[in-house]
């Protein structure tokens, strides 16, 4: 059995920085478990979720058995079709009651983001806070999207609890609460459920990298606001230099060390356990079964030459960025593939060459402030800002009291003002800022380090959404909002950069993100490999065998896409970030 978690409780949750390994982990602790008879429920709240991929089985919403892996099922949380049965759960006992318009006025209220998140919490909340529903399991396991939407997810339970006791009005932006307090027990229930630690146990995964350890200690933190204290933390892709003559086996080395080292005092004291780095991709249930135990043992394999793919450097992007002189520049993928990295470079860049540059995050738990520090350069030109969601509601709650409220009658006030407690207000201020963010590009250049891919998705519904409201009320917008969406789809003021590592997860569904990017109309202006293997001569055989596993993936991205960008594994990739460009700058 893998050794990953030792005594698991009936509640697992596996969280942490994007691409650190959570659904692998995930994953094979759910096959273990089930290998040892254990009946086994595997959740996705991920909304870009791999399981599929990495299960090889293609789920639902409900249970799937996996074949090869007998006692174990799993499903993925659907936010569109959890959204579609909320709607009709609240809308459905007034068919044949109320008047059409009246009806179709309730859909469309309940067509908007808020619906999605609400609708998504509620499956979350029925498998964590009713054990009837998940009574034929012995474990339940959740495979969590990156931290800052978990722990918005975590923090819902008790946001809505105290909502609906202190809501006196009867009603919300989702709707009249008769549609919620239903669910007023479930949520006590949830949040119960993840404070006692005899029920629930928070893995934390990480990387032996600074910024997913640094991520992991402020997760473990605000963890312990919400009372979750039953905390173990997974060292994931722990690497040793089988070959000591290799310079890039011992620099990857060393620098897992050096972070290992500086790891946060509070994050230490943490049961942890520490995974091997392993020659080959957790793609199947075999490959599964070998995390974590003895059967990783890299193959002695030659040199061969790599795939042969036509490099661009990062610079060269760079370059026609620097032409056009302003607009906006967006980085996405899933998480961990070095986003901010890659949005640091090119702020940093650009910023270099005199150009006014704001770098900033859609991401909850940024670290692009972090990134930049480690710049060590002069920060003229180059303005770091990040969307504080408190601050945005408590200006977005402001502004609405100045205006919708001003010729309410105190009653209609303290009905306004208790409407702008819903957790919902957090969503439309932050996406008000996102959209102000935007509008900057006007002026100069406005780089946004963007949150993995399931947030992001949300935020592309929501844009999408309020672009809907917009064409019917354009009067009642700010014109940031207005314009949002026609800015994003515009090529010549919005460039998004997909970035990818040269894997099977990230590489797909940066596929399907384009896939979603398309349908609302926006095209990637090119693809960022990075920290790839494939360009550096190697003797180590475990980076060997793993540049072997990149060349099918290397291929099928050129086979797909126009123009790829590869940009070799480095250790001082954010030092090189701040080397002064040799490059000719265009005019400011």
């Amino acid at each position: 059995m893998t050794t990953l978690l030792s005594d698991p409780t009936r509640i697992l949750f596996f969280t942490g920085k994007g691409g650190v390994g959570k659904t692998s982990s995930a994953c094979a602790t759910a096959i273990a478990l089930a290998d040892h008879g254990k009946r086994v429920l595997l959740v996705s709240t991920d909304p870009a979720s791999n399981l599929d991929e990495v299960l090889g089985v293609a789920l639902q919403s409900s249970p799937t058995p996996v074949p090869t892996a007998p006692g174990l099922s799993a499903l993925n949380i659907d936010p569109a079709a959890a959204a579609r049965a909320y709607r009709e759960r609240v809308v459905g006992p007034y068919r044949g009651v109320l008047p059409a318009s009246a009806l179709a006025s309730m859909e469309e209220q309940l067509s908007g983001a808020c619906t999605v998140e609400i609708a998504a919490f509620d499956e979350f909340t029925k498998l964590l806070g009713d054990p009837v529903i998940t009574a034929a399991f012995d474990h339940v396991i959740f495979d969590t999207a990156p931290t800052g939407h978990t722990l918005r997810l975590l923090e819902l339970p008790a946001a809505w609890s105290n909502f609906i006791d202190t809501n006196v009005g009867g009603t919300s932006c989702l709707g009249p609460l008769s549609g919620l307090t239903a669910q007023r027990t479930l949520y006590a229930a949830s949040h119960a459920a993840l404070r006692d630690g005899d029920r629930t146990t928070l893995v934390l995964v990480a990387r032996p990298e600074p910024a997913s350890l640094a991520e992991a200690e402020r997760t473990r933190l605000e963890l312990a606001t919400l009372g979750v204290v039953n905390v173990r933390l997974i060292l994931n892709g722990v690497f040793h230099a089988r070959d000591t003559a290799d310079p890039v086996a011992v620099a990857m080395e060393a620098r897992g060390r050096a972070a290992i080292a500086a790891m946060p005092g509070g994050l230490r004291a943490v049961a942890r356990v520490d995974v091997p780095l392993l020659p080959f991709g957790l793609i199947g249930i075999d490959a599964l079964r070998r995390l974590g135990t003895s059967g990783g043992e890299a193959p002695v394999v030659p040199d061969a030459t790599p795939v042969d793919i036509a490099r661009e450097g990062l610079e060269s992007l760079i370059d026609e960025l620097a032409m056009r002189g302003k607009g906006v520049v967006m980085t996405m993928g899933k998480g961990g593939v070095g986003k901010t990295t890659v949005a640091t470079h090119i702020a940093s860049a650009l910023a270099d060459r005199g150009f006014p540059v704001t770098l900033t995050t859609t991401d909850p738990a940024a670290h692009v402030d972090q990134a930049v520090r480690s710049l060590s350069i002069s920060t003229a030109n180059l303005r770091v800002t990040r969307i504080d969601a408190a601050l945005e509601t408590r200006r977005y709650s402001e502004e609405v009291i100045a205006t919708a409220g001003a010729g309410l009658d105190a009653a209609g006030l303290a009905l306004l003002e208790e409407d702008l407690r819903s957790p919902c207000t957090e969503e439309i201020a932050v996406f008000r800022a996102f959209a102000a963010t935007v509008a900057q590009g006007e002026d100069g250049f406005v780089i946004i380090d963007t949150a993995p891919t399931g947030h992001t998705l949300l935020l592309l519904d929501a844009t999408e959404s309020y672009h809907r409201e917009v064409l019917k009320r354009p009067s009642g917008s700010p014109e940031a909002v207005q314009r949002l969406l026609p800015r994003l789809r515009d090529r010549a003021f919005t460039q998004v950069i997909l970035v990818t590592l040269p894997e099977a997860t990230p590489m797909h569904e940066a596929m399907q993100l384009e896939q979603d990017l398309a349908r609302a109309g926006i095209q990637p202006y090119a693809w960022v490999v990075n920290q790839s293997l494939t360009p550096l001569t190697l003797s180590d055989p475990l980076l060997r065998a793993r540049r072997i596993n990149e060349a099918v993936y290397l291929d099928e991205l050129q086979r797909h896409a126009a123009r790829v960008v590869l940009e070799p594994w480095a250790v001082d990739f954010i030092e090189r970030a701040a080397a002064p460009s040799t490059l000719v700058a265009a005019a400011p």
